[in-house]
């Protein structure tokens, strides 16, 4: 009896890092799938996990249905991480997680950093921001941005910002809203949009894979390393735009302080070790790492921050 009594004794109850989960807020393609798949690859070669991590697909609203989800239905669920970027704090900063705000989940870790990129077709006529600028003061009618998410997403902010540096009315821009960064650059190369205001890493690993598309600039600091490290920066072509996007993962609100702490403690781990360096730089992604306690108060300083940039553009800012 006392056998089986140690037998059934010694089935492990399910932890944080069973079954995991992380779930992309968008469809394939995208920056959400590629920080999902940075987490799946890390957990996997550094033994964090015994089985790989699912990776599973929620697109709608950039995030809002996958942020709505997790808070209303699966807040509890330690094993699961959705994936989010600074276009995420940006949509809750303007109420578009509609009643939920930066409050209601647990930011987990934030695990490199991308930065906006103005990107076109290989064959487009526009060699520079330069030639993009003067063809839309010619006539803004005749070039079309594409983006991931609507008016007041990241990437129409940047597209904005594009527009009021060159001295133009960013309201005078035609602009389509794409599901997802994948879907923007298959519509930048079928010709239906002439500029995608998209990210630097994301555009890396869609020309790695054969995308017929071309980096006309970055919106960075200083030139990146790597593969778009021949593309100037937009400060460099005379416009004064930076447009930093951490990526990063957070649970739902009621994981229990012991589960958020053994994920903390693995994301603190995996994140020193060159392992994990050499899987970030391979997704075109910039070191950027973050976790816990101050990752949320980071978080909570970068919303105030894009509540004030919305309400500079006159977009609806949540209270």
């Amino acid at each position: 009896m006392s056998l089986v009594m140690m037998g059934v004794g010694s089935v492990a109850v399910a932890g944080p890092l069973d079954k995991t989960e992380c779930i992309a807020a968008a469809k394939p393609g995208g920056g959400f799938d590629l920080t999902c798949k940075l987490v799946q690859s890390a957990l996997m070669e550094g033994k964090y996990t015994a089985d790989p991590m699912r990776i599973s697909y929620m697109p709608g609203g950039i995030g809002a249905v996958a942020y709505n989800t997790i808070i209303a239905q699966r807040p509890a669920e330690a094993n699961t991480l959705v994936a989010f970027s600074g276009g995420s704090l940006l949509n809750i900063a303007q109420g578009k997680f509609g009643r939920y705000n930066e409050n209601d989940v647990r930011w987990l870790a934030a695990v490199g950093s991308d930065f906006g990129a103005v990107i076109v077709a290989e064959n487009s006529p526009f060699k520079s921001l330069k030639d993009l600028v003067a063809a839309v003061k010619k006539d803004p009618t005749k070039v079309v941005f594409g983006a991931g998410g609507s008016v007041g997403s990241q990437d129409w902010m940047k597209a904005a910002l594009t527009a009021r540096a060159s001295g133009l009315d960013h309201k005078s821009m035609r602009f389509v809203a794409f599901e997802g960064g994948g879907e923007a650059i298959t519509a930048l190369q079928g010709g239906h949009v002439q500029v995608y205001s998209g990210d630097a890493s994301e555009a890396e690993q869609q020309i790695k894979a054969g995308a017929k598309i071309r980096v006309l600039a970055v919106m960075s600091d200083k030139r990146l390393e790597g593969g778009l490290s021949n593309v100037p920066t937009a400060k460099e072509q005379g416009l004064d735009i930076e447009w930093p996007i951490i990526r990063g993962y957070y649970v739902g609100p009621k994981v229990s302080d012991a589960d958020y702490k053994v994920w903390v403690d693995t994301f603190n781990k995996m994140l020193v070790t060159p392992e994990f360096n050499k899987l970030r730089s391979e997704r075109g992604l910039f070191r950027f790492s973050m976790t816990g306690n101050e990752l949320d108060a980071y978080i909570k300083k970068r919303v105030a921050s894009y509540r004030d940039l919305a309400a500079d553009f006159g977009l609806n800012v949540a209270k």
